[in-house]
């Protein structure tokens, strides 16, 4: 298991994007990639508009599934870490804290520091936080499954 472990702190390390999955009220659901950072291995925290789908589906319905997985290998070569937690905007004195990660994350790929005034108040975005409660990576040799749960 300590493999599988090792190999998904890579996986998240290495990547950017999350496959972030949200449902509406009635249960429909729907996908999206975000660009994230993380706080450990249970916290990632994105930016988003209030208005796109995936944050209104989480104003009313909080639980999400999350993977992070490098889709530039080949077919057969991608290891994935499959997650499941509850997320919400981020709010009051955490903003401004969680924008700067944030902001710092994006530096090195070109990207510019997040001023808090533009995640809160009159601002086009808000910052959005997961909790992650469980993960999981696939195993070869798992029957019927094949999901391995992991402790990060």
């Amino acid at each position: 298991m300590v493999a599988f472990e090792e190999a998904a702190r890579v996986a998240l390390d290495g990547n950017r994007y999350v496959v972030l999955g949200t449902a509406d009220a009635s249960g429909r659901p729907w996908v999206s990639p975000v660009f994230y950072t993380m706080s450990g291995y249970r916290e990632l925290i994105w930016m988003s508009s209030p208005e796109t789908l995936h944050s209104r589906n989480l104003a009313v319905r909080p639980e999400v599934s999350l993977v992070v997985y490098d889709s530039s290998v080949r077919v057969g070569e991608a290891f994935a870490v499959y997650m499941r937690g509850v997320a919400a905007e981020v709010t009051g004195e955490a903003v401004a804290a969680v924008a700067a990660a944030y902001g710092e994350a994006a530096l090195p790929k070109g990207g510019r520091r997040v001023r808090p005034g533009e995640v809160a108040g009159d601002g086009i975005y808000r910052m959005y936080r997961a909790t992650v409660h469980e993960h999981w990576v696939l195993d070869p040799d798992g029957r019927p499954d094949g999901r391995a749960a992991i402790t990060l």
